[in-house]
């Protein structure tokens, strides 16, 4: 992965190439111009321009090399026109001479940081990946396809989440919304994540995996360790739908911890997955008042299931209209789980303008039907 980052910054550069056509170009102007000028006209001090452009978006050999090529053509404008020791021509060498070699200085200092900067890049995208993996295309008798749309333009993750485990008897996957943004969130999306995976192959029914979910964020947020306000942490809660499909059985079972609604698509048809008794989020430490039931929805071959973030359905366009998720799913309902992700990805995108004001999630699942 790392050695992907550092290949796609060697393509990066490949245009940069191009742009050595600018400086050169620059000193060969001034210095035809300069040669054929009357004797008060002069453009040489035009000439520190070129290095000055180079060290913007070369390394320092190229930078050194196209200042010494300006020197070179300031050299020849004092031979054409009067001497090299001619006073004038001596110190417009002798700066340009000077400014190259800051150009240059400068243009190794920018890579080195370039440099810095990619490493620093390839380490959080492998955090990142660590902290919220792809889900397989395949679990059991399901086909799953998956997105993760962040907000922040340098991040892979935020504070939505989503994960998938295998249990003797059928497949559970969580989706989840972490209240907040920044490291802050990402943190407790990894708290989370980490807490089902370790768990959900354990806990022998989905609503005890509620429970366990419930108790450890909150023991996290009651940290008094944490390394930010207490104000700040008694407000932090994660929003998540849970659900448990059988293998065997042609339905899901699902818990709602004050999450969108997943949707179901059936036939063309496009409905909510509405729980009667839906659970508080995560992290208000309410369960001890709280009945947890899991309820139960037909859930047969062919149908798909569509988790998602409010992310999605609270992004705007610029005349501050809501996606109408419920409606574009319904106009792609024919679609396979990655078909319908990538064209709902495209849409959403297309919806707000390309940039989203929040992170979005979406995970697709599919039964499909078992081999005999």
């Amino acid at each position: 992965m790392v050695r992907g980052r550092l290949r796609e910054l060697r393509l990066s550069r490949e245009p940069r190439h191009a742009l050595l056509a600018v400086p050169i170009a620059l000193i060969v102007i001034v210095t035809v111009i300069d040669v054929l000028a009357p004797p008060n006209v002069h453009l040489g001090p035009f000439l520190v321009a070129a290095p000055a452009v180079t060290a913007s978006f070369a390394g320092p050999r190229t930078t050194a090399g196209v200042g010494a090529l300006a020197v070179l053509a300031q050299a020849v404008v004092a031979a054409a026109r009067t001497s090299l020791v001619d006073l004038n021509h001596s110190f417009q060498l002798i700066t340009l001479i000077l400014m190259s070699a800051f150009a240059t200085s400068f243009a190794a200092r920018r890579e080195r940081h370039e440099r810095e900067l990619t490493q620093l890049r390839s380490v959080a995208t492998a955090a990142q990946e660590v902290v919220l993996k792809p889900l397989p295309h395949r679990i059991g008798p399901l086909r799953i396809a998956s997105v993760y749309l962040a907000a922040e333009s340098e991040a892979q993750i935020g504070g939505d989440l989503y994960a998938a485990a295998r249990t003797e008897k059928g497949t559970r996957i969580v989706i989840g919304d972490v209240r907040g943004k920044g490291l802050e969130a990402v943190g407790d999306a990894a708290l989370l994540l980490g807490a089902f995976r370790g768990a959900a192959h354990r806990q022998a029914d989905l609503s005890a995996l509620v429970t366990f979910l419930e108790g450890a964020v909150s023991s996290d947020l009651d940290d008094p360790a944490a390394p930010v306000g207490a104000e700040d942490r008694g407000e932090a809660f994660t929003t998540a739908a849970m659900m448990d499909i059988p293998d065997e059985e042609p339905v899901l079972h699902l818990i709602n911890c004050g999450h969108p609604p997943p949707l179901l698509v059936r036939g063309g048809r496009v409905s909510a997955l509405e729980v009667h008794q839906p659970a508080p989020p995560l992290g208000l430490t309410a369960f001890a008042e709280t009945d947890l039931t899991a309820e139960a929805f037909t859930f047969e071959h062919g149908d798909i299931a569509l988790l998602y973030t409010d992310g999605v359905i609270e992004a705007r366009n610029g005349d501050g209209m809501f996606y109408p998720l419920a409606e574009r799913v319904a106009a792609k309902a024919d679609k396979s789980p990655d078909a319908l992700v990538a064209r709902l990805r495209k849409d959403l995108m297309r919806h707000v303008g390309g940039h989203l004001g929040d992170d979005a999630a979406m995970v697709a699942i599919e039964r499909m039907p078992r081999p005999s």
